[in-house]
């Protein structure tokens, strides 16, 4: 016996075009959004320290300055 899936339950998929941070586009379909609409990224692969390398050391509370004045005399 063959099921049929169930009618008018899927979202829309279709076609939108991604802006990667550095302003490079591509095209791709999904359900986000609108036919033609465009996903502009505030992170990605060209711009996330995962991939790049590049670390930013992000302050919170003053840990880094407390880090530095208790470990400061080991020369670090």
């Amino acid at each position: 016996m063959v099921e049929t899936m169930k009618k008018d339950i899927h979202p829309n998929y279709h076609e939108i075009v991604v802006v990667m941070t550095d302003g490079t586009e591509f095209k791709t379909r999904s359900t986000w959004g609108k036919a033609g609409d465009r996903m502009r990224l505030e992170i990605d692969a060209k711009s996330h320290p995962a991939w790049t390398g590049v670390q930013r050391l992000l302050d919170t509370g003053g840990q880094v300055g407390k880090f530095k004045k208790r470990f400061s005399k080991l020369g670090l």
